[in-house]
């Protein structure tokens, strides 16, 4: 009995133990109601869009509904400057040949009839020799129609003789006047055709004349060069009036006809802008690119204008009645355009709108508001920027 006491005691207090421990656990894990009166509500995070104003700024601002304005539409195309294909000279040489000095230089301004080339043809001089030979021939045949003449009077030569003399006339006249006209055609002067006519002198040079007043563009030979009748050798274009030539989408290219108002600016001469109207509206679509080309013609008496300048060609149309929010209210952000819409007071969201184009100091209002709502007229920007720092701020 003894020995099951003596057991039993240390039993006893290993249990008391236990259960001393396992209150002192279950004490500590009780909350400690004044730490968790502490802990903060949760809250929604607040709407990154959403910007509450202080009064100093509210005074700064214009709040306002989008107005109805008179809005004339505005398409604008990429252009470029060419010259005015009626006022363009492809020059060339009439006769094979080759150039031997050269006269003018791309953008040298010539006059018509000036010589820009010279060249040394084998073809000319065997042209004139013919000629030569055929005038002789002519003198010949009038020479001996007369002498015939004055034979049949004499009872010499019959009718029939005499007939025979003028009939080689006709074609020695006939023979003079072809080779005439063929170095006529290769640009001989009547001058330079009596000159040869009566010195009997071959000249193989032959001049590479303008045939308008213009402005070399291009020059296609250089010295020493063999020139082909079918070849060009350069090329002049009267600068005076030039062409503002753009490519309209299809989609957008029904209702453009001749005589519609135009503008067009050209980067290369900041300020200038070119007003006119459409001399050239294209009667077939271009399947490659499904464009409709259009071109107005444009005075160009100082010759700022150069061909190959790029230009932005805008076509206005007739004005409409159209909701207009000025520039001032426009946030531009990825992108996309926003106004800050009122939503108390002064509260303000920020909220994504469609836009379309320019109308003075105003933009078209497509979408993206609803009747009666209003914005921030002026003063956007300083809402935007109150808007970021409060972000900023974690505020």
């Amino acid at each position: 009995m003894r020995k099951q006491r003596a057991l039993s005691r240390p039993t006893s207090a290993a249990i008391l133990v236990s259960v001393v421990l396992a209150a002192a656990v279950l004490s500590g894990c009780k909350p400690n109601t004044a730490e968790a009166s502490k802990v903060p509500e949760n809250r929604p995070a607040s709407d990154p869009l959403t910007i509450k104003v202080a009064q100093s700024l509210q005074e700064q601002i214009r709040v306002g509904e989008p107005k109805w304005s008179q809005v004339a539409k505005r398409q604008e195309v990429a252009g470029r400057i060419e010259a005015d294909a009626t006022r363009q000279a492809r020059v060339g040489s009439p006769v094979k040949g080759r150039i031997s000095d050269l006269l003018v230089m791309e953008g040298e301004r010539v006059r018509r009839g000036q010589a820009l080339a010279t060249l040394y043809s084998t073809d000319l001089s065997d042209a004139q020799f013919a000629f030569i030979k055929a005038v002789s021939q002519q003198h010949l045949s009038e020479t001996a129609a007369k002498r015939g003449k004055q034979l049949l009077e004499a009872d010499v030569i019959g009718s029939a003789e005499l007939q025979r003399r003028q009939a080689e006339l006709l074609q020695a006249n006939a023979e003079v006047a072809a080779l005439r006209q063929q170095l006529e055609a290769l640009g001989m002067s009547d001058a330079a055709l009596r000159d040869l006519e009566s010195t009997r002198k071959l000249n193989s040079k032959y001049p590479i004349v303008a045939s308008i007043d213009g402005t070399v563009l291009e020059r296609m030979v250089t010295v020493g060069q063999i020139v082909q009748p079918a070849e060009i050798a350069f090329m002049i274009a009267d600068l005076s009036t030039v062409w503002v030539v753009a490519d309209i989408p299809e989609q957008t290219a029904g209702e453009i006809t001749v005589g519609k108002d135009v503008e067009a600016e050209i980067p290369a001469l900041p300020g200038l802008v070119v007003k006119g109207n459409l001399s050239f509206v294209s009667a077939t679509v271009n399947p490659e690119s499904r464009t409709v080309r259009v071109r107005m013609t444009v005075p160009n008496p100082r010759g700022r204008l150069k061909p190959a300048m790029l230009a932005t060609m805008a076509l206005k149309d007739r004005a409409e009645r159209d909701l207009t929010v000025p520039a001032t209210a426009v946030i531009r952000e990825e992108d996309k355009d926003n106004v800050f819409v009122q939503k108390a007071p002064n509260t303000y969201v920020l909220r994504q709108v469609q836009l379309g184009g320019e109308a003075g100091d105003s933009r078209v209002l497509l979408s993206g508001l609803e009747p009666g709502e209003k914005i921030v007229l002026d003063g956007a920007f300083h809402v935007n920027n109150e808007r970021k720092r409060a972000l900023q701020g974690g505020s």
